[in-house]
C-alpha cells in the first residue's frame, strides 16, 4: 500500500540531471490562495523526488504519494485489456494504485502530465475519482502539452520550492495522445473553473478548481 510521507520515507527518484528551474505563475497563484492553510493535505501522482518531499514537509503538509505517471507513460500491460478488437484501458485497476484517501480531504493534487498519458475516454472517470478527494475549493495542478509539442513526455519534473518548478534534461519520448484543449479541461473540472498559465516550454500550467 503506498505510504504517506508523514508516515515513513517515500520511495524517491533522483533528479535526472541539472535541469533548469523556473518560477511558476500557477504555483505562485495557488499558494497565495492557500497561505492561511497550516497543514495542507496533498497527493503527488508523479515519480516522487526528494526535493519535492522536502518542500512539502517544510510547508507542514501531509503528503500522499502514488506514482500514476510512470505506468501511464510506459503503457504497462497490466492496465490494458486486449481481448477485444479495440484495446480497453483498465481504469479501475489503474486507480487501485492510489492509497486510501478520505473524500474531501485534500487541498492540492499534483498530477503533472498524467492527463496527457491516458486515453481520452478514461479522463472523465479519472477526474471524477481525483476530484472526489479534494476539499471544496481544492485544486488540481497539472501540466498539459501544447499541440505543437510532439515529444518530451519523459521529461522529469519536481519542485525546487513552493513556487519554482525544475526539470531534468528534456526527454525525447513522443506524447501518446493528442493534446487536451482548454475547453476539454474545463469540462473535466466539476466547477468548470480552470486557470491556465502559458510558459515557454510548450506546456501549459493548469489549475482546476473543485
Amino acid at each position: 500500500m503506498p505510504p504517506t510521507a508523514g508516515q515513513q520515507g517515500a520511495t524517491k527518484t533522483k533528479r535526472a540531471g541539472a535541469g533548469p528551474a523556473n518560477a511558476s505563475a500557477a504555483l505562485e497563484w495557488l499558494w497565495a490562495q492557500l497561505h492561511d492553510v497550516p497543514s495542507p493535505h496533498i497527493l503527488d501522482c508523479g515519480p516522487i523526488c526528494q526535493a519535492t518531499v522536502d518542500v512539502m514537509l517544510r510547508r507542514g503538509a501531509k503528503l500522499y504519494v502514488s506514482d500514476l505517471v510512470t505506468p501511464a507513460l510506459r503503457g504497462d500491460e497490466l492496465f490494458w485489456d486486449r481481448r477485444g478488437k479495440i484495446p480497453a484501458f483498465r481504469l479501475t485497476d489503474f486507480l487501485a494504485q492510489l492509497p486510501p484517501i478520505p473524500a474531501g480531504s485534500l487541498s492540492i493534487i499534483f498530477c503533472w502530465h498524467l492527463l496527457d498519458f491516458l486515453p481520452r475516454d478514461t479522463l472523465p472517470g479519472l477526474a471524477e475519482r481525483v476530484f472526489s478527494y479534494l476539499q471544496p475549493d481544492g485544486f488540481l495542478f497539472c501540466l498539459l502539452r501544447e499541440p505543437y509539442l510532439s515529444a518530451g513526455a519523459d521529461t522529469p519534473w519536481w519542485l525546487e520550492s513552493l513556487t519554482v518548478l525544475a526539470t531534468g534534461r528534456e526527454g525525447h519520448r513522443p506524447f501518446p495522445y493528442p493534446a487536451l484543449s482548454n475547453r476539454e479541461m474545463e469540462r473535466l473540472a466539476p466547477s468548470g473553473s480552470v486557470k491556465t498559465f502559458l510558459t515557454r516550454s510548450g506546456r501549459r500550467e493548469v489549475l482546476a478548481l473543485k
